[in-house]
């Protein structure tokens, strides 16, 4: 099993503040993550599901972006 990145690790691996994955765990578009422990437990991402969220927002050009968007 793949040991789980705390949400300050995974912020490491993508270059963000903590803040910022916990706003989008809120808003449901940041990497899927782990939540063990109840509803106020800890949360854990999965190597590879950052790396399938870093594969879907990987874009060459503002036009793909906007049509995988839209």
């Amino acid at each position: 099993m793949n040991q789980l990145k705390s949400t300050s690790q995974a912020a490491a691996t993508l270059g963000l503040k903590e803040q910022t994955l916990r706003i989008w765990r809120l808003k449901g578009i940041g990497p899927k993550y782990v939540r063990f422990g109840g509803p106020k437990g800890r949360v854990g991402y999965r190597e590879e599901d950052i790396e399938e969220w870093l594969r879907a927002n990987t874009f060459q050009s503002t036009s793909e972006e906007t049509v995988k968007q839209g």
